[in-house]
């Protein structure tokens, strides 16, 4: 008798990496990518991922998300 319920918890399947990724699909925000960044929500901090996003524009969430 081969009862896979007795055999023990089962793992469940690896999940495939193209779906760890998350992808911009939305709007960008300042806030969105000082958050990404682990940073706290500071006048300076919003400063600085405004001119990333001016300059990288939504790829730059991108780059900071696994």
């Amino acid at each position: 008798m081969n009862d896979q319920s007795e055999s023990g918890p089962q793992r469940d399947p690896i999940t495939p990496d193209a779906l760890l990724h998350t992808g911009s699909g939305g709007e960008v925000t300042a806030e969105d990518l000082v958050l990404a960044s682990g940073r706290d929500i500071t006048p300076q901090n919003l400063a600085w991922a405004e001119r990333k996003l001016a300059a990288e524009g939504p790829a730059a969430l991108d780059k900071m998300l696994p």
